[in-house]
C-alpha cells in the first residue's frame, strides 16, 4: 500500500510556511502549497487535506512529496517544464493530410486517429497534433442543400432587402406552417433533474393527434402572430393573411415573406391579393427555407416548449404553444439580419464550386 510521506517542520520553516499561507499578496498557488504542507505536518491524510481545501488528490500528492524532498525551495518554484515539442518531418506532414483529404479506410467512410496511425505506422497522437493545426476533423459533417431555383439571386435580393432596409408605411411579416405537429404523451412520468442526473424522459410515448401551426413574425418589433388549425390547405392559408390583415393597420403595406407551398400559389389565393391590394407577397428561393425569418422561432419552439414536453391530446398541446408565444411576444425585439446578399451569394457560389470539384 503506497504511503503518503510524513512531514516534520523546522521552525523557521513553519514561520514561512505560515506567512505565506495567510498572506494576501502571495500567489494564490503558493498559499495553497503552503496549507497543503502545514496540514501534512498535522497529520492529515492527502484524503483530508482534498476535502479541507477543495482541491484535488493529485494536487495534494504532487506538493506534499515535492517538499519531502526538496523542502521549501521545492514549492517556491515550479518545476522546469518540457521545451518545445520536437517539429514533424514536412514529409509525414504532407503524407498524413494527404491520405486524410483524399482517401477513406477500406469499408469504412472516414479516418479516425487510430485507422490512420495504424494505416501509416505512426502514433495516434502525432496524427491528432497535424490534424488540430491544419484544422481537419474527419468525424464531423456539415449538412448543406443548393437551391436549383433559377431566380435564385433575385429572390434572395428581394428577401434580405426587404429584412435589412424595411420599406416605410410598411409592416415585413416572415411567414410559414408548422404542418404536423404531434401531441405526444411520454408512457412513463419523466423523472425530475438532480444534482448529478438530468432530467430522465422515457423514449416511448403515446400519439393524440396532430396540428398545423401557422406563424408569423413581425420583422419590425419581433412578434409573432399564430393560427392553429388541423389542416394546412389554401384554405387555411386564406384565414391566417386575414388575421393579418385585421391585426395590422389598414394604411400600411403588408409584405409577406413566405416559402413556395402549393397552398401558397393557388389560383384562390390570387384572387385573394387582388382584392386586397396592400398585401405583397415575396418567395424565398425553393429550398432556401433558413432565408425565412420565422423558421428560427420555430426552432425556438421545439427545443423550449415542444420537444421536452408531455401532450395528453391536442388541447394541452394547443394550450402550451399559445403560451410559449405569449411569453415570445412579452419579450420580442426587432429582427436583425447581418448577412447582405452579395456575402450569401459568395458562400453559394463557393460550395457550387466544391459540389463540381467533388463530382
Amino acid at each position: 500500500m503506497r504511503l503518503a510521506p510524513s512531514i516534520v517542520l523546522a521552525p523557521e520553516e513553519r514561520i514561512e510556511l505560515e506567512h505565506w499561507s495567510r498572506g494576501r499578496s502571495i500567489p494564490q498557488r503558493l498559499v495553497l502549497r503552503s496549507q497543503i504542507v502545514l496540514r501534512a505536518a498535522e497529520g492529515q491524510t492527502n484524503h483530508q487535506i482534498v476535502v479541507d481545501l477543495h482541491t484535488n488528490p493529485i494536487t495534494v500528492g504532487r506538493w506534499r512529496s515535492r517538499f519531502a524532498l526538496l523542502r521549501i525551495p521545492g514549492i517556491r518554484q515550479d518545476a522546469p517544464r518540457p521545451g518545445r515539442r520536437p517539429e514533424l518531418p514536412p514529409e509525414l506532414v504532407r503524407r498524413i493530410i494527404d491520405r486524410t483529404l483524399h482517401t477513406k479506410p477500406r469499408g469504412e467512410t472516414h479516418w479516425s486517429t487510430r485507422t490512420l496511425a495504424a494505416e501509416l505506422g505512426v502514433s495516434h497522437m502525432t496524427v491528432h497534433r497535424v490534424w488540430t493545426n491544419h484544422h481537419l476533423q474527419p468525424r464531423r459533417v456539415r449538412s448543406f442543400k443548393l437551391s436549383t431555383d433559377p431566380r435564385l439571386e433575385e429572390k434572395l435580393v428581394d428577401v434580405v432587402g426587404l429584412y435589412r432596409n424595411p420599406p416605410e408605411r410598411a409592416i415585413v411579416f416572415s411567414v410559414d406552417e408548422k404542418p404536423q405537429v404531434q401531441a405526444l404523451e411520454r408512457t412513463q412520468a419523466v423523472l425530475p433533474m438532480g444534482p448529478n442526473f438530468p432530467e430522465g424522459r422515457p423514449h416511448d410515448y403515446a400519439r393524440h393527434g396532430t396540428i398545423d401551426l401557422f406563424a408569423a413574425l413581425n420583422v419590425l418589433d419581433g412578434t409573432v402572430v399564430t393560427e392553429i388549425h388541423h389542416r394546412h390547405r389554401h384554405q387555411e392559408f386564406f384565414s391566417f393573411l386575414q388575421r393579418l390583415d385585421d391585426r395590422t393597420p389598414s394604411d400600411l403595406a403588408v409584405h409577406v415573406i413566405m416559402d413556395n407551398a402549393s397552398s401558397h400559389l393557388t389560383k384562390e389565393v390570387e384572387r385573394w391579393l387582388r382584392r386586397h391590394v396592400r398585401f405583397q407577397l415575396h418567395q424565398v428561393p425553393t429550398g432556401s427555407s433558413l432565408l425565412n425569418a420565422v423558421e428560427g422561432w420555430f426552432s425556438k419552439l421545439t427545443k423550449k416548449a415542444l420537444l421536452r414536453g408531455s401532450f395528453r391530446n391536442v388541447t394541452a398541446l394547443k394550450r402550451a404553444i399559445e403560451e410559449y408565444a405569449e411569453i415570445s411576444n412579452e419579450r420580442a425585439q426587432p429582427f436583425v439580419w447581418t448577412k447582405d446578399a452579395e456575402t450569401i451569394l459568395r458562400k453559394v457560389r463557393k460550395i457550387q464550386r466544391l459540389s463540381v470539384t467533388a463530382h
